[in-house]
């Protein structure tokens, strides 16, 4: 039986005290999101091409069109907002910089909130990370940054036989199991000044440009507390090289990254309303 006050499991609602700090948090965002230059888009909540963009497409919530073609609700936003503005703009919009403050949809009914930008046809991950930056400057918070490479694991699963999941679990006795010595200098690497000659002359060539990326985009950043991860795997399909992670203890503030969509390159990042609601909340009763 289903109650009448009954909300779906994984929906939201939102009332009182938290809703006005979700709008807080929202009008802050975007505050330094235009200040920065970008405008706002919203995009549909039904899609065509959500299966490129969600790695487990299990997650997706599947529907169909008047012509019964499949078609899932937005699970992600990032590839849409490309594909919209290249597709549909094209040459009548310079316009490069994308914001949207909107929710995303996963099976069977979780909605997860997200304030997110994107940069298209820019390879620069730093164009946005400090943008996200500044914006948890305006939410009072400075959460931990980590730093990754996408290529590194990925080239270690190519050419050297390791399991792609023994990287997405962090399985850290699986990746020592080879015996390569310089595994565990990738495993306890956390700081951009461990990344020595001494260590790039120690790991596989066919990584040491992808370690200096890492150090390269973390000695650039002003930011104090900052991590590298060099082995770090993230699980959405489309990121192919440097990432960001904002972490605060288990929670993830959001996520960003490079990567390409139809052959266009671009940047971009999410912040997670919910987690930012819980955290701002908890600091401000002490």
């Amino acid at each position: 039986m289903v109650f009448e006050h009954e909300i779906p499991e994984g929906s939201k609602l939102y009332f009182g005290e938290n809703a006005k700090l979700k709008r807080e948090i929202e009008n802050k965002a975007s505050d330094v999101l235009m200040n920065e230059g970008f405008e706002e888009i919203i995009t549909p909540v039904f899609s065509y091409h959500q299966h490129l963009s969600i790695e487990d497409e299990r997650e997706v919530v599947r529907v169909n069109d008047t012509e019964n073609n499949h078609m899932t609700l937005r699970a992600d936003s990032t590839i849409d907002v490309v594909r919209i503005v290249d597709k549909r703009l094209g040459r009548n919009t310079k316009q490069k910089k994308w914001f949207y403050i909107q929710p995303v949809l996963r099976y069977p009914s979780t909605e997860i909130y997200q304030i997110g930008a994107e940069v298209i046809d820019e390879g620069e991950l730093s164009s946005v990370l400090s943008v996200a930056i500044k914006t948890f400057k305006a939410l009072e918070t400075q959460p931990l940054l980590q730093l990754s490479n996408i290529n590194i694991p990925k080239i270690l699963v190519e050419e050297f036989d390791f399991e792609l999941d023994s990287f997405k679990r962090i399985e850290v006795q699986t990746l020592r199991a080879k015996g390569y010595g310089w595994m565990d200098d990738l495993i306890y690497l956390n700081k951009a000044e461990q990344i020595t000659e001494e260590l790039l002359e120690k790991v596989p060539e066919a990584i040491r440009e992808e370690l200096l990326k890492l150090k390269t985009l973390a000695l650039e950043v002003a930011y104090e507390n900052v991590v590298v991860a060099p082995l770090y795997y993230a699980k959405m399909r489309y990121y192919d090289e440097l990432f960001f992670r904002f972490i605060e203890k288990n929670d993830v503030l959001s996520r960003g990254g490079r990567y390409k969509s139809d052959g266009i390159c671009s940047v971009g990042f999410a912040l997670y309303t919910d987690e930012l609601i819980e955290l701002i909340d908890k600091k401000r009763r002490g």
